[in-house]
C-alpha cells in the first residue's frame, strides 16, 4: 500500500514547497528582520521538538514584530523549558488507549485512523508532540487499522489524523480512500489538516478527484487560529474543496497572545465563513508539556465566548470545548457559575 518515494525531481509542486519548510528559526527570524533573543527564541526548545514552517504560511508572518500571531504559534520560546504542575506528554490521555493497529477509538461511532507522524508546520502547543508514533504507525498498523474498521460495524465515521495526512502523496492517500469506500457501514470520512491553510498548492486535482468520487461524505476540518493566516492562495484552495462537494469545518485552539482577544476571534470567525469554512470548535488548550505559555484561563475563556455571542451570529460562534482524558465527547465548557454571573 505504501509506494516508492520519488525523485525530487519528479515531486510534485507542493512536495517540492514542503521540502523548502524553513527548518531552522535562526533563519526565519533573520528573514523577518527579528533578533533572536529579543523574541525569547530557545534553541534547545527547538532540538527537543524539531521547528519546521513551509515558506507560504511563514509569508504570512509580519516583519519586525516579535509579537505577530503567527509568529508565536511556531517560534520555540525559552518558556518551553518551564516544568508547570498538570501539564505533561499525554495530555488527552490517548497513549494509554489501546490501539487497533494505527486505529486509536475514543468516542462511539467514530474512530481515528493514523496515518503519519509528519507535519508540514510544527506548531509548539500541538498536544500529540510527544506521541509514540512510531509504535502505531506504519505498513502493518495501517493495514491492521484498516481491517479492524471493515470489521467493526459501529464504527460510522472515520477521521484521517496523524500527523497531518495530506502529508502523504494522493497515490497513497487514494489507496487509503480506496479501502474505507469498500466498508459498508461507513457514513463518513473526515480528513483533519492544516495543509490547505499552510501549503494551499497541496490541493491538487487528483486529491480533489478522490474526495469526490468517495461513495461516503467526505469532511475537511482545518485548523486556523487567525485571520492572518488565510490569503487569496488559501481561499482559493478552500474554494475548489467546496466546489468538489467537501465540507468544511474548522477547529482553533484558544492561545495566548494569538487570538485570546474578541476583535482576534471575531476577524477568525467572519474571514473563515467569508472562505467557505464554518467555525466548528475553538478548544481550550490541552495541557502538554511545554505549552503552559499559551494557556488562559478559565474566566478569560468564558468572558471571550461571551463577547463573540453578543457581536455575531450564533452560526459564527465556535463551540468552546476541552478535550478531558476518558470523557464520552468533547466537552462543552460551562464556565463557574461565579464566573457565568460576575
Amino acid at each position: 500500500m505504501i509506494t516508492r518515494s520519488p525523485a525530487v525531481e519528479d515531486r510534485p509542486d507542493w512536495r517540492r514547497a514542503l521540502a523548502r519548510a524553513w527548518r531552522d528559526p535562526l533563519a526565519l527570524l533573520g528573514s523577518l528582520g527579528l533578533d533572536a533573543a529579543a523574541v525569547g527564541l530557545d534553541a534547545d526548545a527547538a532540538a527537543r521538538f524539531p521547528f519546521r514552517v513551509t515558506r507560504e504560511w511563514a509569508a504570512r508572518i509580519r516583519p519586525r514584530d516579535p509579537h505577530d500571531p503567527l509568529l508565536r504559534q511556531v517560534l520555540p520560546h525559552v518558556d518551553e523549558g518551564r516544568a508547570v504542575p498538570g501539564f505533561g506528554a499525554d495530555p488527552v490521555g490517548e497513549q494509554h488507549l489501546a490501539p487497533r493497529g494505527s486505529l486509536l477509538q475514543k468516542y462511539d461511532g467514530r474512530a481515528l485512523l493514523l496515518l503519519t507522524g509528519a507535519c508540514a508546520i510544527h506548531c509548539r502547543y500541538c498536544f500529540r508532540r510527544e506521541y509514540p508514533y512510531g509504535e502505531h504507525v506504519g505498513h502493518g498498523a495501517l493495514l491492521a487499522g484498516l481491517e479492524a474498521i471493515a470489521a467493526d460495524p459501529a464504527i460510522d465515521e472515520v477521521i484521517l489524523s496523524g500527523g497531518d495526512p495530506l502529508v502523504l502523496d494522493d497515490e497513497t492517500l487514494g489507496e487509503v480512500l480506496e479501502q474505507l469506500a469498500r466498508v459498508p457501514h461507513l457514513r463518513r470520512v473526515r480528513l483533519h489538516s492544516r495543509l490547505p491553510v499552510v501549503l494551499p498548492q497541496r490541493v491538487t486535482a487528483r486529491l480533489l478527484e478522490l474526495c469526490a468520487s468517495q461513495p461516503q461524505a467526505v469532511v475537511l476540518v482545518v485548523h486556523v487560529n487567525h485571520a492572518q493566516e488565510i490569503d487569496a492562495a488559501t481561499r482559493a484552495a478552500l474554494a475548489r474543496c467546496r466546489a468538489a462537494g467537501i465540507t468544511l469545518l474548522n477547529q482553533a485552539v484558544l492561545l495566548a497572545g494569538v487570538n485570546d482577544d474578541a476583535d482576534s476571534l471575531a476577524a477568525l470567525s467572519e474571514t473563515l465563513f467569508e472562505a467557505g469554512v464554518l467555525p466548528y470548535y475553538l478548544h481550550l488548550l490541552d495541557r502538554v508539556a511545554g505549552s503552559a505559555h499559551f494557556d488562559v484561563g478559565e474566566a478569560r475563556a468564558a468572558s471571550l465566548e461571551a463577547a463573540l455571542r453578543a457581536r455575531l451570529s450564533g452560526y459564527l460562534v465556535p463551540r468552546l470545548v476541552r478535550e478531558i482524558a476518558g470523557a464520552a465527547s468533547k466537552v462543552p465548557f460551562v464556565p463557574p457559575l461565579r464566573d457565568a454571573v460576575s
